[in-house]
């Protein structure tokens, strides 16, 4: 009877050992799936997917719509198109809106700056339609160039039908996980935009009405830098999360998760990993050594590297740089001919490379201007020898 408990017993370890446990593995493996209809973990400097799941299925955003909402605002505003001290008068259709807002009157004025911080930190619906009426005239009309915009970014799961994430009467409003990555990531690239999102709380109306911050985050997780929240009944829970340490970005994507606090443990969780797991490792632009330029009006050039960062796994090991410098150059050169390459290696695996280039122009010398080189050659040779 021993034995055979005993046997027993050691099935049972094996049986348990083999069973995948859902949610995150040990340090030594990547997790491999999480309790929501889907997920992306990317790098926002390189773009970099850490991790994925279902990534590519078209779902409902919620007000995580209103990333490319305000993408397109911002990117307005950089265009000299609106500004933000810009007065926009609320519009009937703006101050109808439902869901989440901040109750925004007919005929009451706000500035894009304010609107903005109502968008970002408070979801509200009633500023996103007031901002996107402000840079297009309708809502309509700013809807066709979200989707537009979609299309330049490449985000092929992507059609919208408003700028809230509002989907009671919406037929095909969707995106995908991947796709939210894509757009974040443009967005962060406008520092407005993680200055306001950073923000626990701010007010409007001379202090009398508080923002709060629909991302908890923000105020519990360090290094949280924004983004974006949204749920509805057909969406589920759904968050696009920034965050930064050691100068690694992450942007975390969850979509229809079953409740707000599993949408937040997940998204934790998946950050951790990535953070737990990956550092950035950087080369900035830096001048190398000076190359001999045969026939050119100048005898050498100087070159230098082009900038280059990609995600590496923390393993330990040193990245190494291997250069491939040619020993002579041929005039003519024009200042950023990329010459050579450095290749860039991690324990004995390519992890990129990036190009070697000149830093000035080098024109092909003339006959005449040879000719003066000999002679001047000549004549220096000639005092040395008499001294």
């Amino acid at each position: 009877m021993k034995r055979i408990f005993l046997i027993l017993m050691i099935a049972s370890v094996m049986i348990c050992a083999m069973t995948p446990v859902r949610g995150f593995a040990t340090e030594e493996t990547d997790p491999y799936s999480v309790e929501a209809k889907s997920a992306v973990l990317m790098e926002a400097t390189t773009g970099t997917v850490l991790f994925s799941q279902n990534e590519s299925e078209a779902l409902s955003p919620a007000s995580v719509t209103k990333v490319m909402t305000l993408l397109l605002v911002m990117e307005a505003i950089e265009a000299g198109q609106i500004a933000l001290t810009d007065i926009v008068r609320i519009s009937a259709n703006a101050a109808g809106m439902g869901g989440s807002q901040v109750f925004m009157k007919e005929g009451e004025e706000f500035t894009v700056e304010e609107l903005l911080k109502c968008c970002v930190i408070a979801s509200a619906n009633d500023a996103a339609v007031a901002l996107a009426e402000h840079a297009c005239g309708t809502e309509k009309l700013f809807v066709a160039k979200m989707n537009e915009r979609a299309k330049e970014l490449g985000l092929a799961s992507t059609k919208f039908e408003n700028t809230t994430g509002l989907d009671d009467t919406t037929t095909a409003h969707l995106t995908s996980a991947k796709d939210i990555a894509i757009m974040s990531r443009e967005l962060i690239k406008h520092p407005k935009i993680t200055e306001y999102s950073r923000l626990w709380q701010d007010s409007i109306r001379d202090g009398a009405f508080t923002l709060t911050n629909t991302n908890r985050l923000v105020r519990f997780y360090k290094g949280c830098t924004g983004l974006k929240t949204g749920s509805t009944d057909k969406a589920g829970y759904c968050i696009s999360v920034t965050a930064e340490r050691d100068g690694l970005s992450l942007i975390c994507v969850i979509m229809g998760a079953q409740s707000r606090d599993s949408r937040n443990s997940i998204a934790t969780g998946l950050l951790d990993y990535g953070f737990a797991h990956y550092g950035i490792y950087s080369k900035e632009r830096e001048t190398l050594e000076a190359v001999p330029v045969l026939r050119g009006v100048k005898t050498s050039v100087w070159v230098e590297n082009t900038p280059f960062s990609a995600v590496i796994k923390k393993s330990g090991s040193a990245v190494e740089c291997v250069y491939e410098i040619p020993k002579t150059l041929r005039a003519p050169l024009n200042a950023g001919d990329a010459v050579g390459k450095i290749y860039y290696e991690l324990d004995g695996e390519r992890i990129g490379e990036s190009d070697i280039v000149v830093c000035e122009d080098v024109n092909k010398i003339s006959y005449l201007n040879v000719f003066i080189r000999m002679v001047m050659n000549f004549i220096m040779g000639a005092r040395a020898d008499l001294r």
